[in-house]
């Protein structure tokens, strides 16, 4: 026994840690984008739906004695694939295949390791359950072990790795790892060999057990694709407005495993009176007031993810009452994975296709309402529990009425709704409370990425009004010749505003969506005097591939709601701005965040370019109904510091926070700059 559970803990603790390694990775390539969390998750889980498929074939059409021998093969074989670090020449290609790059360089990159640590806990139950059947073992603890080897991998990340490692030496560790995990496994399978050779006696245990029926299999797909699409929604909702770091992917998904350990090792912790009448309802009602709330991030967080417990505990919960004999053990992992598979394949890459808000959430908690109907229904036979059918039917029936009401929410009183690989972005149309008369807004999640007064379509406003720190550094450039303007993160285009005649302005934007967006329904591009050069691509990416553009100012905000890319916060990213300005030119960066303050950030990438962080913050209660409450970090040369344009003048210099380790492309820690 403890060798084997010694090969399930590895193999399950490596499965996990390379997840957030390798989405870390490439997050930079593709724009930052909580989307490639999302696909990471939905290439692993068909990983582990394609390791199960070979564990239940080899199962099933090989002999016990051949199996050890196959399997020990490939596992060498795959030492060949290492170390698992991503090929840069990916990145050529994601502006326009970003779904399938990222796909792409997940299989070449990972793949042939990850495929066979997942067949790992199924194949070592198998072998364990034949080698010891006339014992009475129960093979099922070790998928609990599996389940707990990889929430400690995942919670270990952001807490242990993460802060203190690159992200390349991870993978050198990860590589060793697994390296030692095939060393481990393929002594696993000379004991398995070894103890058949030894062992004469039948067992009639993994052979006599009636094959489950369809409906049966159906049911384990269902509970497991609820618990799969609940999981990556929710998770999608997290990153999408908070930021799409590994604490926020793996919380969630620790959660889910936790689930598993609870369930599959103990079933008695599954109290399925609590979690179907009391837990389930609550969870329903948290995520209802999370969907329609403005929340704080601690409760936000908390909400969601107890729900996320709620609802894996009731389908793993139901998926172990529902467990086969040992005979059919790989057929229910199968079927698991498949559910898996499917509700991450709906989230990742149909949802984005099909729908153009985030319908995936309302349906994957109907789906769960269902499920649960279904589970019930056979149970509540007779006349006096006859009410009760009814009563569910009537509950099913209202809260399909509500989700629905919800789901139109998203989408009602909005003149365009849009949504691909990088978001959902909204045209909103208002009246301003203050009087200025209508409002155009272009909204992401909660957060407006440009708005314009249809009163006053020539004025700037919200975080780029003349008040704010881009405003006034603007202010502040020559009139007196063309001047050469960049932005990274288009919005709605208010910074066109600003350009002049002979002026040339270059808007970069990841999103083709965005920028039909800003010409269909706003006219800040169509009436800037300035020539605006439309680039599609990420910021950073097109920067590093242009020529240099001797910019007087380059202004980033690139944001998405209030989650950032990170990679456009980097040394390396400050040194490719850098090689775009003339020496007199002035890099502005938006900062305003609701959750993270990366006024340390800025004075550590400011001393690694030899410029001076000048904070503009434009604080609430500032009176003037174009603007809105902002934070940006203009970098000047220290000849400009000492001696400010008036436009300049008042500005907080930044101080570097001692201890403060600078972000690189292979080391970020957001722990560090939590408000």
């Amino acid at each position: 026994m403890p060798l084997f559970a010694a090969t399930v803990f590895l193999s399950a603790f490596l499965l996990f840690q390379i997840q957030p390694i390798v989405a870390k990775m490439i997050l930079p390539w593709f724009g930052g984008s909580s989307s490639v969390w999302t696909l990471c998750m939905v290439f692993f889980q068909v990983e582990l739906l394609l390791g199960y498929a070979y564990v239940h074939l080899v199962h099933e059409k090989l002999s016990a004695r051949r199996q050890p021998w196959v399997h020990g093969a490939l596992l060498l074989l795959s030492l060949a694939t290492l170390p698992v670090v991503a090929d840069p020449s990916w990145k050529l290609d994601a502006q326009a295949y970003p779904t399938w790059s990222v796909l792409g360089v997940l299989a070449t990159t990972v793949g042939v390791p990850y495929l066979l640590l997942s067949t790992t806990g199924p194949l070592m139950q198998a072998w364990y359950a034949r080698a010891f059947a006339t014992q009475g073992v129960q093979p099922y603890r070790l998928y609990a072990l599996s389940n707990l080897a990889s929430m400690l991998a995942l919670l270990s990340y952001p807490v242990l790795v993460e802060p203190v490692m690159a992200v390349k030496p991870q993978a050198w560790m990860w590589s060793a790892g697994y390296a030692l995990f095939v060393l481990a496994c393929v002594a696993t399978a000379a004991y398995t060999v070894r103890r058949q050779n030894d062992t004469t006696t039948a067992t009639p245990a993994l052979e006599d057990a009636p094959h489950p029926g369809w409906r049966e299999c159906l049911m384990w797909v269902g509970l497991a694709a609820t618990a799969s699409m609940l999981l990556l929604a929710i998770t999608r909702h997290l990153t999408q407005d908070v930021a799409p770091v590994p604490f926020l992917w793996v919380l969630p998904l620790a959660l889910y495993l936790l689930s598993f350990i609870l369930c599959f090792d103990a079933p008695r912790y599954y109290v399925r009176p609590f979690f179907l009448v009391v837990a389930l309802p609550l969870a329903f009602v948290a995520l209802d007031f999370a969907m329609n709330e403005g929340l704080a991030v601690p409760v936000l967080v908390g909400l969601l993810c107890a729900a996320v417990f709620v609802f894996c505990m009731v389908c793993h919960g139901e998926l172990v009452r529902r467990r086969p004999p040992l005979r059919h053990l790989t057929l229910f992992y199968l079927m698991l994975s498949v559910g898996g598979a499917l509700g991450g394949l709906f989230v990742g890459l149909v949802a984005p296709v099909v729908f153009n808000a985030y319908f995936e959430l309302p349906l994957g908690l109907f789906l769960c309402a269902l499920l649960m109907v279904l589970v019930l229904w056979p149970e509540l036979r007779g006349a006096r529990r006859s009410w009760l059918r009814g009563a569910l039917l009537l509950a099913l029936l209202l809260y399909g009425v509500r989700l629905s009401s919800i789901s139109l929410d998203y989408v009602q009183g909005y003149t365009e709704v849009v949504r691909n690989f990088y978001s959902q972005t909204r045209i909103e149309d208002s009246v301003d409370e203050d009087g200025l008369g209508p409002v155009r807004s272009m909204v992401h999640g909660s957060i407006t990425h440009g708005e314009q007064v249809l009163n006053h379509p020539k004025r700037a406003t919200a975080y780029y009004c003349e008040r704010t720190g881009i405003g006034r550094a603007l202010q502040s450039l020559p009139t007196n010749r063309p001047r050469q303007l960049g932005v990274v993160g288009l919005g709605a285009g208010t910074l066109a505003v600003y350009g002049r005649a002979g002026d040339q302005m270059r808007m970069y934007e990841i999103n083709d969506q965005v920028l039909d967006l800003a010409r269909r329904h706003f006219t800040f591009l169509s009436d800037s005097a300035a020539t605006i050069v439309p680039v599609l691509g990420d910021g950073r990416l097109m920067l590093e591939r242009e020529t240099p553009q001797a910019f007087d100012l380059l202004a980033m905000d690139a944001f998405s709601g209030d989650s950032i890319p990170t990679h456009l916060l980097t040394l390396e990213a400050f040194d490719a701005y850098m090689r775009h300005m003339r020496p007199d030119g002035l890099l502005a960066v938006h900062i305003s965040n609701t959750y993270l303050d990366l006024r340390p950030v800025m004075a550590s990438a400011a001393q690694h370019i030899g410029k001076v962080p000048l904070l503009l913050e434009l604080a609430s209660g500032h009176g003037d109904p174009f603007c809105r409450r902002s934070r940006w970090v203009v970098f000047v040369s220290a000849a400009q510091a000492a001696a400010l344009p008036p436009a300049l003048q008042g500005a907080e210099v930044l101080q570097p926070r001692p201890g403060f380790r600078p972000w690189t492309d292979t080391f970020s820690n957001l722990f560090d700059i939590l408000i």
